[in-house]
C-alpha cells in the first residue's frame, strides 16, 4: 500500500520509496563481498578486509598514480600518521579515501608526498 507524504515522496507500508533505486537493473552484489588481502604498509605485513568495490577503487587509484595498491596504502598510512597522528580505524579511512576519490572523480598523478587524497 502506498500513499503520498508530500514533496513527491511516496511512502510504502512505513518505508519511503526512493527515486534513485540503488538496486537498479544489473546491480552486482559481488561488489559488497568482503575480501581479506595481505598488504605491506611501510615494510610491515598486515591483513586488510574490504569489500570488493573498495579493492576495485584502490586498484584504479593505484593505476592512476602508477604505483601498486600496497604503495598507495603505505602512502595513506604514512600521511595519516604525519598529518593527524594516526587513525584508530585504518580500513574505515581507506573506505573514506575511496568514496572521496569516487565523488571527486580525480586524483593527483603520483604516489609521492604531493598526492592529494581529499
Amino acid at each position: 500500500m502506498s500513499r503520498g507524504v508530500g514533496n513527491g515522496v511516496m511512502e510504502t507500508v512505513g518505508f519511503h520509496k526512493v527515486k534513485d533505486d540503488p538496486f537498479a537493473k544489473g546491480f552486482d552484489m559481488g561488489l559488497a563481498k568482503p575480501l581479506s588481502r595481505s598488504v605491506r604498509l611501510n615494510g610491515f605485513s598486515t591483513c586488510l578486509r574490504l569489500e570488493q568495490i573498495y579493492w576495485n577503487i584502490l586498484t584504479e587509484i593505484a593505476r592512476i598514480n602508477a604505483c601498486s595498491v600496497s604503495a598507495l596504502l603505505s602512502y595513506v598510512d604514512r600521511e595519516v600518521h604525519l598529518r593527524y597522528g594516526g587513525v584508530k580505524n585504518f580500513s574505515g579511512l581507506v573506505r573514506v579515501v575511496c568514496v572521496v576519490h569516487a565523488l571527486k572523480g580525480r586524483i593527483e598523478p603520483s604516489c609521492s608526498p604531493g598526492l592529494s587524497l581529499g
